[in-house]
């Protein structure tokens, strides 16, 4: 058996990582009238934003990161629903998967370190071997398990978690959630559990067998032409094939080290499913995320410092692992330099923080919040006034773009944008698939009241709307079908459950690794569509001081731990080029 080109299996069911390059969402929001910017008593008005399956947090920490060429916003006082307090910027995220959440809680918790704790070197390379590696050295993973049990006591004590972490709310999740999310971490703290609980490299190995079929023993020679022929004719030419040919057997892409060192199994990259056995349903663990494409676009394929990308005899001198770590250190540092003199304003936030002293206190907490809002909470946000007409900025990961409906952008105010990540970066999908998932996003972003921005230069990465004054009636005419995607909306099919061939066994992780029944529900599995070209920073919206240079965003993934879905919630595909299931066999597990 093979795998045809435009079959989308090597995308998986689950997201892990961001499929387009990080973006500063201040340069993305609508701009902001010249004479508030003079305006010293009431200053740059405040940032609303709702990310819609952003996955890996990159567009937060970019936003953090230029934050200080920027005009600092006004207090944000807000409406009562559930998630009050007086921020400058508050990111609503929302999810389709718990474990997406956690990995949200600790990659912010790393990121956010207090330099005292963890220097810089060590926290940019501890968040790519976190982020983006299927395998780990000792020194990462005993970190993840020490942070994943404190930030399993935290979840159920929301006070402390206020004091500690005053940068995050997890108010809006329901209490189930909460408990699962609970779980998750305790999975991810494994206790005296070795990693025969989630043997990693057999999970990865069982997958690409399954990816290639009869291509398996020239995998190699697959992985070159996945390469030359896709991602470097679609812009991505710094990745080296060095680099990609050992994150397809191995799924380690940033080797800091000895390639000795990495042998613990990265449990971070766990996802939880229901699976038919002998006729009975039963939870387990496994990886169903990317094997196709990696992590290499979402820090690694554009940069701030030209020189980084220079080439030399038609060759690119860096690689996109040195790029991305070069990046995400910059990030790690503006982040702190930008934070830093916050915690000594007096600013009126700072009563809902720590004091200035305290060690558990991040930097730039009392400059924004994040909130994680329910899953599959995409098309009843509209129901609650605080939600309504609320948001500058609305991003949709393009696994995530049969959510785009009337009442989603309700929630837009008027003059508000709207970004879509395309799927450029996904190298099963044929050239003709990514322009007719193109032409349908269009299609539902004017259904939902949004038209589309002038540019000079239309970018393939992401696809870039407003919405127009006159737009709220758009939801009135399109009621009937605001739970439903329309109809030939590109949304992989939900997943099935799988079978298990005769003789397969269900591992044992099964009764150690598995958070509460409740928990682990038939998940609703939306693929992400493939993202399309490089992005060019919006016009007219780069910051006062420099031209910002890196667009970007990311595709999310629809994961399995969640709400059972409802059977308005689940999309109906027909017009786009279909992705076939990519459920995995049981042999992965």
């Amino acid at each position: 058996m093979t795998t045809p080109a435009g079959s989308g299996t090597g995308f998986g069911s689950v997201s892990w990582w961001g499929l387009s390059p990080a973006l500063d969402l201040q340069a993305e929001s609508p701009p902001v009238d010249p004479d508030l910017r003079e305006d010293t008593e009431h200053t740059t008005p405040e940032l609303d934003v709702l990310l819609v399956g952003s996955v890996d947090g990159r567009h937060l920490l970019r936003t953090l990161a230029r934050a200080a060429l920027w005009p600092r916003r006004r207090l944000h006082v807000s409406r009562d629903c559930g998630v009050g307090g007086e921020r400058r910027m508050k990111f609503y995220v929302l999810e389709n998967n718990l474990e997406a959440v956690a990995r949200h809680m600790l990659i912010f918790s790393l990121a956010l370190e207090e330099p005292e704790k963890m220097g810089l070197q060590e926290r940019s390379e501890t968040f790519l071997e976190v982020w983006g590696n299927a395998l780990l050295r000792p020194q990462v993973a005993a970190f993840v398990s020490a942070q994943a049990d404190r930030l399993a006591r935290l979840v159920p004590e929301p006070h402390r978690l206020a004091e500690q972490l005053p940068w995050l709310s997890l108010s809006a999740l329901k209490f189930r959630e909460r408990d699962a999310l609970e779980a998750v971490f305790r999975f991810w703290a494994g206790g005296g559990k070795g990693p025969e609980v989630f043997p990693m490299s057999r999970l990865w190995d069982s997958r690409l067998r399954h990816y290639l079929g009869s291509r398996y023993d020239a995998r190699r020679g697959v992985s070159d032409w996945d390469l030359h022929m896709k991602l470097h004719d679609r812009g991505a030419r710094v990745i080296h094939t060095r680099e990609f040919r050992r994150w397809r057997d191995t799924g380690v892409a940033f080797e800091l080290r000895d390639s000795s060192a990495y042998h613990v199994p990265n449990r971070t990259l766990a996802s939880g499913r229901l699976l038919s056995y002998h006729g009975e349903r039963v939870a387990t663990r496994g990886y169903w995320g990317d094997i196709a494409t990696g992590p290499f676009v979402a820090f690694g394929i554009e940069a701030d410092d030209e020189s980084l990308l220079r080439t030399s005899n038609g060759q690119p001198v860096k690689t996109a692992s040195e790029i991305t770590q070069h990046n995400v250190t910059e990030l790690f540092r503006e982040v702190a330099a930008w934070g830093r003199p916050t915690a000594n304003h007096g600013t009126p936030e700072q009563v809902h923080g720590e004091g200035p002293g305290s060690p558990e206190r991040a930097a730039p907490s009392p400059e924004f919040t994040v909130h994680f809002l329910p899953l599959g909470s995409a098309q009843t946000l509209h129901h609650k006034s605080c939600y309504e007409g609320r948001f500058q900025l609305l991003y949709v990961a393009c696994g995530m773009v049969h959510l785009l409906s009337p009442d989603l952008g309700a929630c837009v105010a008027p003059g508000g944008h709207l970004i879509v990540e395309l799927a450029r970066y996904l190298v099963d999908l044929r050239q003709e698939q990514l322009q007719g998932f193109s032409a349908r996003v269009g299609e539902l972003a004017q259904a939902a009241g949004f038209t589309p921005q002038n540019q000079d230069r239309p970018s393939e990465t992401f696809a870039r709307f407003y919405k127009s004054g006159d737009s709220a009636c758009l939801r009135s005419h399109a009621a009937v079908q605001s739970t439903t995607p329309p109809p030939g909306a590109l949304v992989p099919p939900a997943v099935q459950s799988a079978t298990p061939p005769p003789g397969a066994l269900v591992p044992p992780s099964v009764q150690s690794a598995t958070p509460p029944p409740d928990a682990l529900v038939p998940p609703l599995e939306a693929r992400n569509p493939p993202p399309e070209g490089l992005t060019q920073p919006s016009e007219g919206k780069t910051p006062p001081s420099e031209r910002l240079k890196l667009p970007s965003e990311s595709r999310a993934s629809l994961s399995e731990v969640q709400a059972p879905p409802t059977g308005s919630q689940t999309p109906k595909p027909e017009s786009l080029p279909r992705l076939p299931d990519t459920q995995p066999p049981i042999s992965d597990l």
